[in-house]
């Protein structure tokens, strides 16, 4: 029997066409979900959809920018025409900043990383929203950072926008909850992911964040950080709501 709830369910997963993205978007299928893998590489959604394919199971790929709304749009829709609506939203999708600090931070850094990691999420759950809401039902999970429990694990922009993540995760579990939309995060720690940091040499941002590195411990998975979302959005976490989750061996708490 399956315990998750999510056989049939339908999914979208953002940033799926690899590192944590591609492990949730293979864990929901294995769980009988239909998911429909959302990211800027077209290569990258294409392999996730064959391999989700090849093991039997449903998915479909949509391509594109998740700051422009028209490609959110695109996303639900697509994912509301092939699979009939929208149960999970994995709002999975971020970029790294170049762990400058306030005074080093120029506006197209701010600007390019709070649109991928605050602003892309928050329209791609107003899109979803009606959908779930229409159907009595929903889960929402996000990937937020340890950067959203300290100001030590990245720069400005980056700590910036995954505290409004956070923010936006509390908002939604007050809101929502009475109507059955359930929304949490995880709060993944150092993970083996593609993920990299364009850090500038030699700026005072760099120099301070790696002077805190030491307590990161055990590099996960993404197949561990997958599994953790994959329980937030099953009906085993079904009376947790407006929940940040560590998923870090420990760092937050040292």
């Amino acid at each position: 029997m399956n315990s998750t709830g999510l056989q049939d369910r339908a999914v979208i997963v953002t940033g799926a066409g690899s590192g944590i993205g591609r492990a949730a978007a293979l864990t929901f299928a294995a769980e009988g979900a239909k998911v429909l893998v959302a990211d800027l590489d077209r290569d990258g959604a294409e392999q996730v959809v064959a391999a989700i394919g090849a093991a039997g199971g449903v998915a479909r790929a949509a391509v594109g920018d998740l700051g422009d709304q028209r490609v959110v749009d695109e996303v639900v829709a697509t994912a509301v025409e092939a699979f009939g609506g929208v149960d999970v939203l994995v709002n999975n999708a971020g970029i790294m900043d170049r762990f400058s600090a306030v005074a080093d931070t120029d506006d197209t850094e701010w600007d390019r990383v709070l649109r991928i990691n605050l602003t892309a999420p928050f329209m791609l759950t107003r899109a979803a929203l009606p959908h779930m809401l229409a159907a009595g039902q929903g889960s929402i999970v996000f990937t937020a950072s340890e950067a959203s429990l300290r100001g030590s694990t990245a720069g400005a922009a980056y700590t910036a926008s995954k505290h409004g993540v956070v923010g936006l995760v509390k908002s939604l579990a007050v809101m929502y909850r009475e109507q059955g939309i359930r929304a949490n995060a995880i709060a993944p720690g150092g993970t083996a992911t593609a993920m990299r940091v364009d850090a500038r040499p030699g700026e005072h941002g760099p120099a301070v964040i790696g002077a805190h590195t030491s307590s990161v411990g055990r590099i996960a998975t993404a197949e561990e950080q997958a599994a953790a979302i994959l329980f937030l959005a099953s009906d085993a976490a079904s009376n947790v709501n407006g929940v940040l989750l560590p998923v870090d061996n420990g760092w937050s708490a040292v």
